[in-house]
């Protein structure tokens, strides 16, 4: 079993940066692939980034490209979401998931573990 703790949410004026990390515990993800969703009030959740087992390949929702920037560490068994140039849309609960695939998948229900989100919200 696989727990996943998020942090580095908050609140940060329009235009500022927050760099989310994900800790995963209970064994190691190096071999899964890694992904990040959101869900703002009132709407669904979705998706964000993902990148593969290795770190060697990246995806990102068209909203958030060129602003957002996911890595890992799998030494740390960690993962990451940098958040730069955000905007007040960008405001909702920030959620990791882990696949036990290691290729990237891009919805929800393809993800195997998922932790309990950060918050994050954006003033304009």
């Amino acid at each position: 079993q696989v727990q996943l703790v998020e942090s580095g949410g908050g609140l940060v004026q329009a235009g500022g940066s927050l760099r989310l990390s994900c800790a995963a515990s209970g064994r190691t993800v190096s071999s899964y692939a890694m992904g990040w969703f959101r869900q703002a009030p009132g709407k669904e959740r979705e998706f964000v980034a993902a990148i593969s087992w290795s770190g060697g390949n990246t995806y990102y929702a068209d909203s958030v490209k060129g602003r957002f920037t996911i890595s890992r560490d799998n030494a740390k068994n960690t993962v990451y979401l940098q958040m730069n140039s955000l905007k007040p849309e960008d405001t909702a609960v920030y959620y990791c998931a882990a696949v036990r695939k290691g290729y990237i998948r891009t919805t929800s229900d393809e993800y195997d573990y998922w932790g309990q989100g950060t918050q994050v919200t954006v003033s304009s």
